[in-house]
C-alpha cells in the first residue's frame, strides 16, 4: 500500500556531512510518526530520531545536536540532516512511516563513515 524510497548514504569522513531522504508514496491516507532508525553489525535497531504529525520531535541520546529530523506533509518526505559525523555512526538507516495503524520500512540506506 505505502512504498518508502531512501537515498542519501555514502561513505564519509569523520566530521562531515549527510543529508538522508525518504519518500513515501502509494496509497496514503494520513501519516502520523515518521521516523530514521539505524543498525549495525551485531547490534539491535535502535531510533534515531522521530518526528511526530503534529511537528514534536525526539532524538537517540547520542545524536543529539549532530542529526535533525524534518519532514514536509504535503510531499511525504521525511530528511535527516546528519552533521559531525563520528565513526560510530556507521550503520544501515532505516526508513520508517507509520500510516493508519500501519507501519512500512524501507529498505535501507548505509552510511559508513571512516576515522
Amino acid at each position: 500500500q505505502v512504498q518508502l524510497v531512501e537515498s542519501g548514504g555514502g561513505l564519509v569522513q569523520a566530521g562531515g556531512s549527510l543529508r538522508l531522504s525518504c519518500a513515501a508514496s502509494g496509497s496514503i491516507f494520513s501519516i502520523n510518526t515518521m521516523a530514521w532508525y539505524r543498525q549495525a553489525p551485531g547490534k539491535q535497531r535502535e531510533l534515531v530520531a522521530a518526528i511526530r504529525s503534529g511537528g514534536s520531535t525526539n532524538y537517540a541520546d547520542s545524536v543529539k545536536g549532530r542529526f535533525t529530523i524534518s519532514r514536509d506533509n504535503a510531499k511525504n518526505t521525511v530528511d535527516l540532516q546528519i552533521d559531525g559525523l563520528k565513526p560510530e555512526d556507521t550503520a544501515v538507516y532505516l526508513c520508517n512511516v507509520n500510516e493508519y495503524r500501519r507501519d512500512y520500512w524501507g529498505k535501507g540506506t548505509q552510511v559508513t563513515v571512516s576515522s
